[in-house]
């Protein structure tokens, strides 16, 4: 008996093949090895990206919330300047005061529509549970049954929501 490899079907011999398939396996396991750890880091940076926008939109959220009234607060300022200019007016007629007072009003109504901020005054309108809070019932002269008579404080909605009812007198159904 010989020891020398013996020729496969192919003429070539079988220790010349196991050697190119064992360079093959390991030259296709490291192209494998390299291709994992290239997804790995891959997968690790999309990873920090994703937590890197989490913290921007965190804060991003918190900056938002912080100022989300600076516009408001803003409008506002020309209405507090006027307050404080009329507060500071020594000896003057009631009448100024007063008229000062009615222009700060429409100042800071305006200031108040612009910020979606509507006033519920429902005198002579049907009562609406959803918008009106009935304090009172009063004989329906002169009025339809179920109709607000009287309000004695309006109502505001902030855009189209309830912020709250008008309380209001109703007048009685027969």
């Amino acid at each position: 008996m010989t020891t020398e490899p013996m020729p496969d079907a192919t003429g070539e011999n079988s220790a010349a093949t196991s050697d190119t398939t064992a360079a093959n396996s390991v030259s296709e396991l490291e192209t494998l090895q390299a291709e994992m750890n290239r997804l790995r880091e891959e997968s690790l940076r999309e990873r920090a990206e994703l937590e890197n926008q989490r913290k921007r939109l965190a804060r991003d959220i918190e900056t938002a919330r912080k100022f989300a009234n600076e516009r408001l607060l803003g409008d506002l300022l020309p209405v507090i300047d006027s307050l404080e200019a009329g507060l500071s007016v020594k000896a003057d007629t009631a009448q100024h005061l007063r008229e000062g007072m009615e222009l700060t009003l429409r100042q800071l109504l305006k200031v108040a529509t612009d910020n979606g901020l509507v006033a519920v005054d429902p005198v002579g309108q049907p009562f609406n549970p959803e918008h009106h809070q009935a304090m009172s019932m009063v004989d329906g002269d002169g009025h339809a049954p179920g109709h607000v008579v009287q309000v004695y404080q309006k109502g505001w909605l902030l855009n189209e929501r309830l912020l709250r009812p008008a309380l209001v007198t109703v007048s009685k159904h027969d």
